[in-house]
């Protein structure tokens, strides 16, 4: 199952990748001066404890190495500048087994259901520039309302397709593009674009965020999956210092999601407003979220994206028809006690009144704690220790109960 793969059916991309090769000659000055490279190492480990008798799997627990190479180059000279980026992506497997099997960190054979030792995956992504507008053709990771890539495992998942930001307007950034395959963040192939079980040719996304001043932004976009779900977003954020220390922050959202076209993945119906109020102090900052769905279904998001909303935590994103859900979070930052680099974080999220199969009263609960260490200066500075521990917790028949500890090391090297 390791194999390396191309951007493969983007033949404007692979014009465009040319064209910067043959023009590097003459303008490699921006080309290859403004290009940056890294490497990022990934040494990542997940114990999860189903805490529930009869279940199938008593417990999955695998550990993994990941590398992630990136590569930017800077654009040609000229009123139109052209550019090249590319990832390599290689997992490999230190420790699991059929038994074990199903973190997400590690893709496994459909029959004999044993982790492949190592997975890989190569993405090139050609670049346009006009003014201050980017046209890209290939891999991308977009982070938009409506399509998040997801980069909570060994290595983060990507699309392919073909993306345009412009910031032509001060304060103002749009985004526009079609999207036709996905790779899952354990996986090496190139898969059709979907929901659940259900498959669709595109997803077609346009929208816009503006910032009104540096204090207050609004933002609205539009996706379509073809034939399973169009999606309209709303969102506000606003930041207010008070005075004395201490600075208010508030990010609204609003989703309205309804079927499209053939119904592939039959009637989709939901509204999702959700919304987090912190306020902070010092190393201190303390937050509360809520979140409320309506309509017929669950939040539709795209396969191997993540939910663009507030309770999605470790575990769970409290998406499920008909949830209400609330969070209360803390933050601290260590730096304030003289020692910098030192953080924590710690959270409660808690679902109701989920519509399930048998009535309206599903629930469910989570809480998260973090860790985290990231090395101020020497050698290894930028090394980032990270101990994550989880519970999961629900009732009347939703899911099994969960208990999980995860320990991730991340490090980048520049490599210029």
């Amino acid at each position: 199952m390791s194999r390396i793969q191309s951007i493969g059916g983007y033949s404007l991309a692979w014009l465009l990748g040319a064209a910067c090769l043959l023009g590097a000659a003459s303008a490699s000055a921006d080309l290859i001066d403004d290009s940056k490279a890294s490497l990022q190492l990934r040494n990542y480990y997940l114990n999860r404890d189903f805490r529930q008798d009869g279940a199938q799997q008593a417990k999955a627990a695998e550990w993994g190495q990941g590398f992630i190479a990136r590569f930017e180059s800077g654009f040609t000279e000229g009123s139109v500048g052209l550019g090249l980026d590319a990832i390599g992506e290689l997992g490999i497997k230190l420790d699991s087994s059929s038994d074990r099997r199903g973190t997400g960190l590690l893709p496994f054979g459909p029959t004999s259901k044993e982790p492949v030792d190592q997975y890989s995956e190569l993405g090139l992504t050609a670049k346009l520039r006009v003014s201050d507008s980017v046209l890209r053709m290939g891999t991308l990771s977009p982070w938009l309302p409506v399509v998040i890539f997801n980069d909570t495992r060994l290595m983060p998942s990507t699309f392919q397709g073909g993306m345009l930001t412009s910031r032509e307007l001060d304060g103002l950034t749009f985004d526009g593009g079609r999207l036709t395959r996905a790779n899952l963040r354990d996986s090496s192939s190139r898969d059709d674009l979907g929901y659940g079980s259900a498959t669709s040719d595109a997803f077609d996304f346009a929208g816009a965020s503006y910032a009104i001043n540096p204090q207050l932004a609004v933002s609205y976009y539009y996706g379509n999956l073809q034939d399973i779900y169009r999606q309209h977003f709303v969102g506000l954020l606003h930041s207010r210092p008070l005075g004395a220390g201490f600075n208010l922050r508030a990010d609204l959202r609003y989703f309205d999601s309804r079927s499209d076209g053939e119904e592939r993945a039959g009637v989709i119906d939901n509204r999702n407003f959700n919304g987090i109020v912190s306020l902070s102090h010092g190393g201190h900052r303390v937050s509360a979220g809520w979140q409320t769905l309506s309509g017929d279904g669950a939040f539709p998001v795209v396969n191997g994206g993540a939910a663009y909303v507030v309770n999605l935590v470790t575990l769970h994103d409290f998406t499920r028809a008909e949830e209400d859900s609330w969070q209360l979070r803390y933050d601290f930052d260590f730096a304030t006690l003289g020692i910098p680099g030192l953080t924590f974080m710690t959270r409660y999220v808690e679902g109701r009144n989920v519509k399930t199969a048998v009535g309206d009263d599903g629930e469910e609960w989570e809480r998260n704690s973090d860790l985290t260490y990231v090395v101020q200066s020497g050698a290894l500075k930028g090394l980032s220790l990270q101990w994550r521990n989880l519970s999961f917790r629900s009732g009347n028949g939703l899911t099994t109960d969960i208990d999980e500890n995860r320990l991730i090391v991340n490090y980048t090297l520049a490599l210029w």
